[in-house]
């Protein structure tokens, strides 16, 4: 053992680093035993701690646009990428292997970069996300309602797992910033100190705001005493553990925002068409022993139910026997070694008594769990474990369902038919995540219906998406990750959803003028602006929603219909016979294209000549309300709905009602025209 000093790890609170009030814990390397550092939270203020956030960081955080932020994550992410070999070296030190660090510094890099992409691309350059249409409550559209979201005046408290120290952290860090919401870390003990490196780089790029991010190092003590409505409790862990939180008397009390990701026994089913020699049978084998023994099996969305056709057991048990043959135990590092240690040796003690309890009905098809001679490093001071693969021929006993070994533990369960697999599949009662290797469609279909409710992800996995596959155990920022049940009832991640879930929705009512005033895009029914000079000549920092323009009218003739007819091809009945188109319940005679009308209202609203806007790209929303007849007026009023500049671009998007009615006022198309509009400080 090493005798140099082990140094205590410092909280980061209050904008600075404080060391705690005692020496704390010992965490140990989990490869060679040695002491990395020490870890306490004794005399840290944590009311001061979540005040600090409030007060400082969330005020600083909601100054920003949605954009901001996401260009500050974009920032921070390309900073962490550079120190990425640091934070791989200090993972080793958990018993990673460097294709495990790769998975969780890389991962929790990745999560930042798409967080920064979907804030530029799916929100808007403001402080506030309008949820919905505009609702009309009134018959003269006087009164209007729209939802708004606006960030929530508090903190995203996160309580980790020690199993991704860095992924854990930034993907519940990530939605919480472009938010606006300040977060404080707890990471989970084990591995606090990769963590801590993780909070000193973040902190030492100096990017974010004061208060964006702070760090308790130790137990959360009384952290949960101060948590108020406007802050956010969201948890890494046991079940049991999620339980106690959620009941803690001030999250119940305050209607706290809290999110589990908890247990889970998460399962992967075979398809009776996947026979041996099929890809669908070796794609089941690989993604067994990867989920298997990348993180030493402790992720908490690895594979720990196969389920199988019962007339394949032995042909799979026997398949993923001989690939875990191949997988050598031992020190990250070390050549040929593809599975490193677990956590702590309390870890694997832990996932031995969870065996003892699964070999009550099972049987060890592969493994040792009490042996194994790891390489380069030395077994009894290290926390290896052996990849163990289990059989258990009767699938309805209870423990293959109900207990979590957390390490390199999966066990083989038969199934007879779909039914029974999608009755095996919802036993685990509430899972992050399920697969179904199959190139079936039928059977695939069957499985996801039966067994989604209970699921927070299913993978279809087979020959035609292998290649892209991100794989079983691979959450990703886009989609949902969370299950019910067991699995913590949550929602991590989800794209813009975990956003919104750090955000109060308030449904805004009153008068449309006032509407626009709040939400700053125009509301139909509110006040527009129409000036000699057309709003297409505007740069983008000249307009404002309302800017106007009405073009027309224009006659709809029996000639452009007809050319329009011939010219795009498009010689459906309604548009090229009378008789036809007389008999259709819809229109009673012949009518104009609704392109051909769209077509018509973009030549009236366009200003021709080269000018601050730079391209049309593209229409939404687009409906057709009332038929156009040949010897119908056109008239198009155009307005300027939505202005949102872009970071970093020398132009804007500019979103523009466009309403086009008949000589009797009535509206027979309504869209959204989308421009790109260059600044004039470009």
């Amino acid at each position: 053992m090493s005798s140099a000093p082990v140094q205590v790890l410092p909280s980061f609170v209050q904008g600075r680093w404080q060391s705690p009030a005692d020496e704390g814990v010992v965490l140990p390397d989990a490869v060679t035993g040695e002491p990395v550092a020490r870890i306490s939270s004794a005399g840290i203020d944590m009311g001061a701690a979540l005040d600090h956030g409030r007060r400082v960081g969330g005020a600083a955080l909601r100054a920003l646009t949605f954009h901001q932020r996401a260009a500050l994550l974009k920032s921070l992410a390309s900073y962490l990428r550079e120190h990425r070999e640091e934070l791989y070296a200090l993972s080793a030190r958990t018993g990673a292997t460097r294709g495990d660090s790769k998975f969780d510094v890389d991962g929790g890099i990745g999560v930042l970069f798409t967080y920064s992409s979907k804030g530029r691309r799916e929100l808007p350059d403001g402080t506030a996300y309008l949820d919905g249409a505009v609702e009309p409550l009134g018959k003269g559209g006087t009164f209007v309602a729209q939802h708004l979201c606006t960030p929530l005046q508090g903190v995203a408290v996160q309580i980790n797992a020690f199993n991704f120290p860095v992924w854990g952290p930034l993907e519940k860090f990530a939605p919480a910033f472009l938010a606006g919401v300040p977060s404080l870390i707890k990471p989970g003990s084990r591995t606090a100190y990769l963590t801590h490196r993780l909070v000193e780089l973040i902190v030492e790029s100096g990017l974010l705001p004061d208060g964006s991010v702070q760090l308790v190092c130790g137990g959360a003590g009384d952290l949960l005493d101060h948590v108020t409505d406007q802050d956010l409790v969201s948890f890494t862990g046991s079940a049991a553990t999620a339980q106690r939180l959620r009941a803690h008397p001030a999250v119940v009390a305050n209607s706290v925002r809290f999110n589990a990701e908890a247990d889970s026994l998460n399962c992967s089913i075979l398809g009776p068409d996947a026979r041996p020699g099929t890809p669908e049978f070796d794609l089941f084998v690989d993604q067994l022993v990867t989920e298997m023994t990348v993180k030493a099996g402790q992720k908490c969305t690895a594979i720990r139910r196969a389920l199988v056709p019962a007339s394949r057991i032995d042909e799979v048990a026997a398949a993923v026997s001989a690939k875990l043959a191949e997988i050598t135990v031992g020190a990250p590092g070390a050549e040929g070694v593809r599975m490193g240690a677990l956590a702590g040796l309390d870890q694997r003690e832990e996932v031995r008594r969870s065996l003892k309890s699964l070999l009550e009905v099972a049987r060890v098809v592969h493994g040792d769990p009490d042996s194994v001679e790891p390489v380069g490093a030395d077994a009894e001071r290290g926390a290896f474990l052996a990849p163990i693969l289990l059989r258990c021929d009767d699938p309805e006993q209870p423990q293959p369902h109900e207990v979590e070994a957390f390490g390199p533990v999966s066990t083989l369960l038969p199934y007879d038919d779909t039914e029974h697999a999608v009755h095996l599949a919802r036993l685990g009662k509430g899972s992050l995540v399920g697969s179904v290797v199959t190139a079936d469609a039928e059977f695939a279909r069957d499985v996801v219906l039966g067994a989604a409710s209970r699921h927070g992800r299913l993978l279809v996995l087979n020959r035609h998406d292998a290649a892209e596959s991100t794989g079983h155990g691979s959450p990703l920022p886009q989609l949902v990750h969370g299950g019910p049940g067991r699995a913590g009832g949550g929602e991590e991640l989800g794209g813009i959803r975990s956003v919104l879930h750090h955000m109060q929705r308030t449904a805004v009512q009153g008068d449309p003028q006032t509407l626009t005033a709040i939400t700053g895009q125009w509301v139909p029914g509110s006040e527009r602006t129409r000036t000699d000079e057309h709003p297409f000549r505007k740069h983008l920092e000249q307009l404002r929603p309302g800017d106007a323009v009405v073009a027309g009218p224009r006659t709809v003739t029996e000639q452009d219909v007809a050319h329009f007819a011939e010219f795009t091809g498009d010689t459906f009945y309604a548009h090229t016979d009378e008789e036809a188109a007389r008999a259709n319940p819809f229109f009673g005679g012949k009518v104009a294209h609704g392109y051909l009308v769209v077509s018509l209202a973009a030549g009236l609203f366009v200003s021709p000549e080269p000018g601050p806007v730079l391209a049309n790209y593209g229409l939404e929303n687009l409906r057709f309300l009332t038929p156009t007849y040949p010897g119908d007026e056109i008239t198009v009023t155009l307005t300027a709905k939505q202005i949102t500049p872009r970071q970093n671009a020398d132009y804007g998007e500019v979103r523009w009602d466009a309403d086009v009615t008949n000589q009797d006022g009535a509206s027979v198309a309504k869209y959204d025209v989308l421009t790109l509009v260059a600044k004039q400080t470009r």
